[in-house]
């Protein structure tokens, strides 16, 4: 990894006339992150979106109990093209953190309305980040699909469930329609210029003339296209918000980092943390064009010596398995009725 990429931000448009008090707080609360001085677009984009993600409650709730409230509001019964009211979504929003917070511990208590406010404003601002877009079932399956928590393959197989055929395979006219809904995240945290949706997007996506079925699709959005970096890049940075490495950052001399650490294959033990790292910060005779390694967790020399041992003996395998293979067949709806 190195230090080019930049992307533009949209720093010409302000908060949707449409949205309400909730929803402003929140455009102002994620202004105050400074975000904006991260130069990567997708670590920016993912690092928005997991703010909003976190700050309305979204990543306590998985696909699953999404798909249950999508159930209960009818969507799944409608065209995905068909509008749907303002009123519906607040509706669906609050049975999804009502139903959270029958769930959670007491130690650990939301405000359903509050959550429940919060996101509908901030999907309705996505919805008006596009000229002319209106609110359609789409829009609701395909945005929470994105931002709630779970399993990332979790997540890509109900995408496909909504943009394959009763065959159970991809139409790619329905999988346009899914990332247009889809990149209207980005576009709502003024990320529109690096992953705005243009019609070319979905061509190289997928081969041509050939069926796309769940594992292929799976395969291919494993390694996703530009456009989708963001996606998968909110669930890593999920998974290393807790993880501590006991070494200082060459830049700031943080004594122990958390996050990612970023480790220079040129300059010998030059380390950085995730913040100086994103914002572009070099001391030395290091340089952002050097090639970064990225490291998610820590393993001390003793076990890295270990690891290596173990793989040249065989004992160890080198790579980590891919996910699981599904039937190319469409499965059977799942029956959510037991879910609580």
């Amino acid at each position: 990894m190195v230090m080019a990429e930049g992307g533009q931000r949209d720093r010409g448009r302000g908060i949707p006339a449409s949205v309400g008090a909730e929803g402003r707080q929140l455009f102002v609360e994620l202004g105050e992150q400074d975000f904006d001085a991260i130069c990567l677009s997708s670590y920016r984009t993912a690092c928005k979106l997991r703010f909003v993600q976190k700050r309305c409650n979204l990543h306590l709730i998985d696909i699953y109990n999404v798909i249950e409230a999508i159930r209960d509001a009818g969507l799944n019964a409608i065209e995905l093209d068909a509008i749907i009211s303002t009123s519906r979504l607040e509706n669906l929003a609050f049975s999804l953190f009502n139903q959270l917070s029958k769930r959670l511990p007491t130690t650990h208590t939301i405000d359903p309305r509050e959550s429940a406010a919060l996101l509908v404003q901030f999907l309705l601002a996505a919805v008006d980040s596009e000229p002319d877009s209106r609110l359609a079932a789409l829009s609701v399956k395909a945005m929470l699909a994105t931002l709630c928590g779970g399993k990332l393959v979790d997540k890509l197989r109900y995408v496909f469930s909504q943009v394959s055929d009763s065959r159970g395979v991809l139409v790619q006219s329905r999988f346009e329609a899914f990332l247009r809904e889809a990149l209207k995240l980005p576009t709502a945290v003024y990320e529109g210029p690096s992953f705005g949706y243009a019609h070319a997007l979905t061509r190289p996506c997928f081969p041509q003339q050939k069926r796309v079925n769940v594992n292929m699709f799976l395969d291919i959005l494993e390694d996703p296209p530009q456009c989708l970096v963001w996606l998968p890049l909110i669930h890593r940075l999920a998974s290393v918000e807790h993880v501590f490495h006991p070494v200082s950052c060459s830049y700031c001399r943080t004594n122990g980092m958390t996050g990612f650490r970023y480790r220079c294959l040129r300059c010998r033990g030059y380390q950085l943390c995730q913040n100086c790292f994103w914002r572009g910060n070099a001391s030395g005779s290091h340089s952002n064009q050097h090639q970064m390694k990225e490291h998610s967790s820590w393993k001390s020399p003793a076990a890295k010596l270990g690891r290596a041992l173990g793989r040249t003996l065989g004992c160890v395998s080198s790579r980590n398995p891919s996910h699981p293979v599904y039937p190319e067949e469409p499965e059977r709806t799942l029956n959510l009725a037991n879910i609580v």
